[in-house]
């Protein structure tokens, strides 16, 4: 049985029965949850005030708890990185709290990476992953049981069949040591140019996203593409780009694939897809800030970063 400490640092809850049934399977999986007292607080789109959601990260960090969940993601981190408690989580880190999340929590793993070096999980969240209406994702609730139970040591996946073409002349390629980092593509593009932006070279970048049409995704690429980050890293990774909507006779072909290539044809780090991560049932848990290897062979993709000490 594990402690899971659930909270709200973003956007506020407005799906109350997500909320309430991801905390009741969490607690049939054997685990004591613990609710953070604003959890379900509400300013404008926000989760309560930034002082009230900085007040709710400090409680997190303070928890003693095996794993900080939060409720779900949005937006609201940007604005208070700041005057985040960077020490209290670092501290909390260093005594076995995982703070685990994903979207607009990109925010608050980067800028931790960047002023602490200190590693979090990209991950599931509450409403969105344990509290659906459908079972959860077996794979998703394994991951999470790994990490729990710390036996949580690499992700492998199946690369697509026309990641294979594209990595033809070199199918197999092997990463030594390099820091994986990333999340959301667009969060982490709001961060370039200031100090909250982690400076990895020689590096393992995921991305993913969602609602974002492929220009859209495109350009923010771009961004990373002329600011220097892609071309100093030794591979990126591309998750799910999801929930966005084609626009028919216009596109004319431009798609995901499309912005793939165009990438490819742009920078000489290799760009792997079909990442299990992102606004998708399916995601694995990935440890922003960790050293891991990477091996490619064919069509099978894997990252290792071995058991936690």
């Amino acid at each position: 049985m594990s402690n899971i400490y659930i909270y709200s640092p973003a956007s506020a809850v407005r799906d109350k029965a997500a909320f309430r049934r991801g905390v009741k399977r969490l607690k049939a999986l054997g685990h004591e949850v613990e609710i953070d007292a604003d959890a379900l607080r509400a300013h404008m789109r926000f989760a309560g005030d930034d002082a009230t959601r900085l007040a709710a990260i400090g409680r997190a960090a303070a928890s003693g708890a095996d794993v900080a969940l939060i409720s779900r993601g949005g937006y609201g981190l940007t604005r208070i990185l700041p005057e985040l408690p960077y020490k209290a989580i670092t501290k909390a880190i260093e005594k076995g709290t995982r703070f685990v999340g994903l979207s607009d929590f990109t925010a608050l793993q980067l800028a931790l990476l960047a002023k602490t070096g200190a590693t979090t999980w990209a991950g599931p969240a509450l409403g969105e992953d344990f509290g659906t209406e459908a079972e959860p994702d077996e794979i998703m609730l394994a991951c999470f049981g790994d990490l729990l139970d710390g036996s949580a040591e690499g992700s492998g996946w199946t690369l697509p069949l026309a990641d294979a073409k594209a990595h033809a002349t070199k199918p197999k390629r092997h990463v030594h040591e390099a820091t994986l980092w990333g999340g959301n593509l667009s969060v982490l593009c709001s961060l370039v140019g200031t100090p909250y932006l982690p400076a990895v070279k020689g590096g393992v970048l995921f991305l993913e996203d969602v609602g974002e049409h492929p220009y859209r995704l495109e350009r923010q690429l771009t961004q990373l593409l002329l600011a220097g980050v892609l071309d100093a890293q030794k591979a990126v990774l591309l998750g799910a780009f999801n929930r966005f909507k084609p626009v028919p006779g216009y596109d004319r072909g431009f798609s995901l694939k499309s912005v793939t290539d165009w990438l490819r044809s742009k920078t000489k780090t290799p760009i792997y897809t079909g990442l299990p991560f992102g606004h998708v049932p399916t995601k694995v848990l990935l440890p922003v800030g960790r050293t891991v290897d990477m091996v490619v062979e064919g069509r099978d993709a894997l990252i290792f970063w071995g058991h936690e000490h």
